[in-house]
């Protein structure tokens, strides 16, 4: 009888398995694969459902953001669109629940630096890189520190004197 509950406690602890017992770091890993892989996008955008700025600001954020992306997937060209902009109203909700998040100030820096201009999303690029800029150093947590400079370091969007500054 012990046994029969044992493997019954652990087909419910798989079952159970959503975005609260997956990583911060596990999320930051999808969101990076999303950009070039379908499936980890989508399995972003299932397990980080229940979120919105109401209740985990950051996950909401990772859930539009891969959103975003999510329309590049897409054929259709008013499906696209729609994604786009639900993921753009949600990621600014996110933004302007917390403003000083860098986390949230670099997933839109990266989305606005990726998606084609006519979209016309980029107007928090020279904020965002700024702050980016400013605040990246000061991080604790190694490996957001190291996507962020990592991603800045490749972008467009910054200077070579700007991306000396990262190196020093």
């Amino acid at each position: 009888m012990g046994m029969k509950y044992l493997i019954l406690a652990l087909i419910l602890s798989f079952i159970n398995c959503n975005a609260e017992n997956i990583s911060q770091n596990e999320i930051r890993l999808l969101y990076q694969k999303a950009a070039t892989d379908e499936k980890s996008c989508l399995k972003l955008i299932s397990l980080l459902e229940a979120y919105d700025e109401q209740n985990n600001v950051l996950c909401a954020g990772y859930k539009a953001s891969a959103i975003i992306i999510n329309a590049k997937y897409n054929l259709i060209p008013y499906t696209k669109f729609s994604l786009f902009s639900t993921g753009k109203k949600m990621l600014e909700k996110s933004i302007q629940a917390d403003i000083q998040n860098i986390e949230l100030r670099y997933l839109r820096f990266t989305i606005q630096t990726k998606i084609p201009k006519f979209l016309n999303y980029s107007d928090s690029i020279e904020k965002d890189k700024t702050y980016l800029l400013k605040s990246v150093t000061t991080l604790k947590d190694n490996m957001l520190k190291q996507l962020i400079i990592s991603f800045l370091l490749q972008s467009n969007s910054l200077t070579n004197a700007e991306k000396l500054s990262l190196k020093s």
